[in-house]
C-alpha cells in the first residue's frame, strides 16, 4: 500500500509540537532534518511508530527522521505545507543546529567539517595502498619489482604526500577563505625548497629575516626554519584560519580599485610570515606532543580498552572526526595507524549489538531498520545502527561499548595497525597489517556485543492505545454556519446562533471585517470549526485566527470589547503555527467572568476574506 505522504507529514508535525516549534527544516536523500526549538514537546515514542518513518535519531542538534529515497522529498513538501515552515538548505539546518550545541562541540566541529569532505580521497588512497602492498607481498608473483607497482604506489601515496594541500583547500572552504589562496598556503608549507618534514633528523637550513637575536641555544628570534610540514594537519588548519580572517578583514578595508591585487598579495605574504615564524613552529610541536600521547595511550592495553568503550559515545557527540588528525599523524611519523583497530573494534561491536536486536525483535519495523543498519556498521558506517537502533534501546549500545572495550584491549596486545585511515570494519582488511589477528579482534568485539545484547535485551510489549477521550463537542451535531463552494464550516462554539446584523457591536455587525455570525455560548469552549493552521492568537487571548488549505481565513472573537479584560478568564490551547483538526480544543473561556466584567459574551465568527468569494453563504 502506497504511503500517504500528507498523513505521514501531519503525524510528524503533530508530534514535534507543531510548526511553531520548528526552527529549521531540510531534507537529504533519505532523511528529514529538523532543528527543534523546544525538545520537550517532541513525542519520540510516537514519532518512531509513524507510518513512513523507518528510524529516528538526534545528531549535532538535529532531529533526523529516516524516511527513504524517493519518499522523503514528498513528505518534506507536505510537511512545509502543513507547518508553514520555510524551506532551508542542509547548510542552513546545520548552522541552526550548531548554534544550539555546547561550546566544546562548536570548538571541535571545524575539525570534522574540514576532514569529512576529504575522506573520499583519503579512503581511496588508503584502499589502493592496501591492494598494492598486498599484491607486492604475494610470494613468487614479483609484482613489487614491476613498473606497475611503481606507478600504482605513486598514485596511492599522492593524497598522503600532499595531505597539507588537501587540508588547506578544505579548511579555506570551511573558514570562508579563497580556496586557491588556501591551496597556495598548503603548497608553501611543503614546498620543494624546504627540507622534507620527514627528513628533519638529517638537518635543515635556517633563514634570518629579522636579525639574529639568540633566545636559547636552539632558538633565535627572527629565525625561520627551512623545514616542510609534511604529515602535519593542525598547523595547516590554523594557518588557513588566520589567512581567511585576514583576507576577510582586508576585503572590508582595502579600496575596491586596488583590492584585486593588494588583498591576495598581502594575505599570502603576511600569512606566510606568521605561519613560518609562529603557527608552524609552535603548533607542530604541540601536535607532536599530542600525537606522542595518543600513541602511548593506544599502545597501552588499558588506554586502548577505555578508548574502545567510549569511541561510540564520541560518535554520538559528533566528535569522532577529530581522530583523523591523530591517525594522519601516526601514518606520518611511523607509517602505521594503530588507532584504526580500536575504531574497528568499537564499530564492529555496535554491528554485533544491532544485529542481535534485529534477530531477537518480533517487531517487523524494528527488524527492517536493525538488520540493514547492522550491515552498514559492519562496513564502518555506524550512525544508522547507533542512532536508529542501539541508542534507542540503550542496552544494546552499552553492550556495544563493552564489546568494543574488550576488542580494543586485544588489539593493543596484538600490536596490529593499518597503512591508511578512513576505513574500519570489513573494508579495513585492505589496509590492516595482519588479517588473521584483525579477524580475531572483530570476532571478539562483535561476538561479545552480540552475546551480551542477546542476554540483556528484551523487547517491550507494544503499549495498548488508550481509549480516545470523549470529544469536547459533538461536531456531527454542530450546524454548518458558513458555506463557500465545497467548503462547509461548522460552528466553533455550542450555543444559539445570532445573525450578523444582531451582533452587539457595530463593527462586527456591519460586515466590514467579513461575513459571519454570532453565537451566544452555552459552554465556555471554542473548538476548531475546520482542519487548518492557527494564524493568530491575540495577546489578550480572547481571539484566534485559523486558515485552511483551501484559502479560507476565519476569525473567532469571544465576547465584545473583551480585549479590555487583558486575558483574564481566557486560556488558549493552541499557539500560532499549530495545525488543528476539526473539533480540536482552541480556547477555554469563563462566561461568568465576562458577565461580571460587564461585557457581552457573544462569540463572533467571521470569514475575514469573504470579499474574495462570490458564493459565501452564512446560515444563522
Amino acid at each position: 500500500m502506497a504511503l500517504d505522504y500528507r498523513k505521514c507529514a501531519q503525524e510528524i508535525a503533530d508530534n514535534i509540537g507543531g510548526g511553531a516549534n520548528v526552527v529549521s527544516a531540510a531534507h537529504c536523500a533519505t532523511r528529514l532534518r529538523l532543528v527543534i526549538a523546544d525538545n520537550s514537546k517532541v513525542n519520540k515514542e510516537v514519532l518512531e511508530n509513524v507510518d513512513g518513518v523507518k528510524g529516528m535519531f538526534e545528531s549535532n542538534g538535529q532531529l533526523q527522521l529516516i524516511i527513504g529515497t524517493g519518499t522523503v522529498n514528498k513528505v518534506y513538501d507536505e510537511f512545509l505545507s502543513i507547518t508553514g515552515a520555510s524551506a532551508a538548505s542542509k547548510e542552513d539546518v546545520k548552522a541552526a543546529a550548531a548554534a544550539k550545541q555546547p561550546w566544546y562541540i562548536r570548538l571541535l566541529k571545524p575539525i570534522g567539517d574540514v576532514f569529512v569532505p576529504i575522506l573520499p580521497a583519503i579512503v581511496a588512497s588508503g584502499l589502493m595502498m592496501g591492494l598494492v602492498e598486498a599484491l607486492a607481498k604475494i610470494p613468487g608473483l614479483g609484482f613489487g619489482d614491476t613498473d606497475w607497482f611503481a606507478f600504482l604506489d605513486m598514485a596511492a601515496n599522492t593524497a598522503f604526500a600532499y595531505l597539507p594541500v588537501i587540508v588547506a583547500i578544505s579548511a579555506a572552504r570551511v573558514f570562508g577563505g579563497n580556496i586557491f589562496l588556501g591551496a597556495v598556503i598548503g603548497l608553501m608549507m611543503i614546498h620543494s625548497a624546504l627540507t622534507n618534514g620527514w627528513n628533519a633528523a638529517d638537518g635543515y637550513g635556517v633563514w634570518y629575516l629579522f636579525g639574529h637575536i639568540k633566545i636559547t641555544d636552539s632558538y633565535t628570534l627572527g629565525q625561520i626554519n627551512q623545514l616542510g610540514y609534511q604529515g602535519h594537519v593542525i598547523p595547516v588548519m590554523l594557518a588557513v584560519l588566520f589567512m581567511s580572517k585576514l583576507e576577510s578583514w582586508l576585503h572590508k578595508h582595502v579600496p575596491e580599485m586596488i583590492d584585486l591585487f593588494v588583498t591576495p598579495l598581502t594575505t599570502v605574504l603576511v600569512t606566510a610570515l606568521v605561519t613560518f615564524t609562529i603557527i608552524g613552529p609552535i603548533f607542530s610541536g604541540l601536535e607532536t606532543i599530542v600525537l606522542a600521547g595518543a600513541e602511548k595511550l593506544v599502545s597501552n592495553p588499558i588506554g586502548s580498552c577505555i578508548m574502545g568503550a567510549i569511541y561510540p559515545a564520541t560518535v554520538v557527540m559528533g566528535l569522532h572526526h577529530m581522530y583523523n588528525v591523530i591517525e594522519a599523524g601516526m601514518l606520518a611519523s611511523k607509517g602505521l595507524n594503530t588507532w584504526m583497530p580500536i575504531a574497528s573494534a568499537a564499530n564492529f561491536a555496535q554491528f554485533g549489538a544491532c544485529l542481535a536486536v534485529g534477530l531477537r525483535s518480533h517487531n517487523q519495523k524494528t527488524k527492517a531498520v536493525a538488520i540493514p543498519s547492522s550491515m552498514s556498521a559492519a562496513l564502518g558506517i555506524t550512525e544508522p545502527a547507533i542512532f536508529g537502533v542501539n541508542m534507542r534501546f540503550f542496552k544494546p549500545f552499552v553492550a556495544g561499548m563493552a564489546g568494543g572495550a574488550v576488542g580494543a584491549l586485544v588489539a593493543a596486545f596484538m600490536g596490529i595497525g593499518a597503512s591508511a585511515y578512513g576505513v574500519t570494519g570489513i573494508p579495513g582488511y585492505l589496509t590492516i597489517n595482519n588479517a588473521l589477528l584483525y579477524t580475531i579482534v572483530l570476532a571478539i568485539s562483535g561476538g561479545l556485543a552480540f552475546f551480551i545484547t542477546t542476554v540483556i535485551f528484551k523487547e517491550e510489549a507494544p503499549k495498548k492505545k488508550a481509549a480516545p477521550a470523549a470529544p469536547l463537542v459533538d461536531m456531527a451535531s454542530q450546524p454548518v454556519v458558513i458555506e463557500v463552494g465545497a467548503d462547509k464550516v461548522k460552528s466553533p462554539a455550542v450555543g444559539t446562533l445570532v445573525p450578523q446584523d444582531q451582533i452587539p457591536d457595530a463593527t462586527f455587525a456591519s460586515g466590514v471585517l467579513g461575513a459571519g455570525l454570532g453565537i451566544t455560548p452555552s459552554k465556555g469552549i471554542v473548538v476548531a470549526p475546520v482542519d487548518g493552521t492557527i494564524s493568530t492568537v491575540a495577546e489578550s487571548k480572547h481571539a484566534i485566527g485559523i486558515s485552511t488549505e483551501s484559502g479560507l481565513e476565519l476569525l473567532i472573537h469571544v465576547g465584545v470589547d473583551t480585549v479590555q479584560m487583558n486575558g483574564d478568564g481566557f486560556s488558549p490551547a493552541v499557539a500560532e503555527g499549530d495545525t488543528v483538526k476539526q473539533g480540536d480544543l482552541l480556547l477555554n473561556f469563563d462566561i461568568d467572568k465576562i458577565h461580571k466584567a460587564g461585557y457581552a459574551d457573544t462569540v463572533v465568527f467571521l470569514l475575514t476574506n469573504s470579499d474574495d468569494y462570490n458564493d459565501v453563504k452564512v446560515n444563522a
